[in-house]
């Protein structure tokens, strides 16, 4: 895949057109979407919520990362999407409903048995598979994914660089991932074992700057998180 850009293409005008209004929006929503992650977890692990995959969860994610950017924040997608520099065809419409139901039912019949960084890659790879927003696809995945791989270990993962913020900092190995998980699925296989290696990585660098970050006194607590 290499550095090629893998967004949704939808025939869906921006609410936003200037370009530093925009990005001074997603930003925005980027912080907002992060802070509401964090709520999640802490709702599972502080307030002792047992975990439920909802399709009301996935919807919030998405309307904060589009909120003023989209018509269709917080809905699925009304037509058919094109993923840009990808070889894989969304499913139709219609059918988004059952797949993402189908999606949340394989993380909660597994939850227990599967460990969380299988459950985390298959709901990153398998809605962007579904594709079933006109955009914001990849943050919603992304901040989703991160949920249930908190949710399933039971606490707040430590560090600044956050499994999400590494891949949006460097999406090309996410997509190579993302396609070679989509090859495998042609061919009837569910095997992540390239993302499930990617996140295995960031995991890693994250728990690292931890450690890293409780060493240096300088160390900057009150910049905005986002994952996107």
């Amino acid at each position: 895949m290499g550095t090629h850009d893998r967004d949704s293409k939808a025939a869906e005008p921006s609410l936003v057109t200037d370009p530093e209004a925009k990005a001074q929006r997603e930003s925005e929503n980027a912080v907002a979407q992060f802070d509401r992650v964090l709520d999640l977890i802490d709702e599972v692990v502080r307030d002792n919520r047992p975990f439920r995959l909802r399709n009301s969860t996935i919807f919030d994610l998405h309307r904060l990362a589009l909120e003023g950017l989209s018509s269709h924040a917080g809905t699925y997608r009304p037509a058919g999407v094109e993923i840009g520099a990808s070889k894989h065809v969304p499913p139709d419409a219609h059918l988004v409903p059952s797949l993402v139901d189908d999606m949340c039912d394989y993380v909660m019949d597994n939850f227990a048995d599967k460990p969380a960084l299988h459950l985390c890659a298959y709901v990153m790879w398998r809605l962007n598979w579904i594709h079933p927003f006109t955009d914001g696809n990849g943050r919603t995945s992304r901040a989703l994914a991160y949920f249930v791989l908190c949710a399933k270990i039971g606490y707040r993962l430590p560090g600044l660089e956050t499994i999400p913020e590494q891949i949006a900092a460097d999406k090309s190995p996410y997509y190579d991932a993302l396609e070679a998980a989509d090859l495998h699925w042609k061919e009837e296989v569910l095997d992540l074992g390239d993302l499930e290696t990617l996140l295995d990585t960031c995991l890693a660098k994250q728990l690292v700057s931890a450690y890293e970050d409780a060493q240096n006194p300088e160390t900057n607590v009150g910049q905005d998180r986002k994952f996107h």
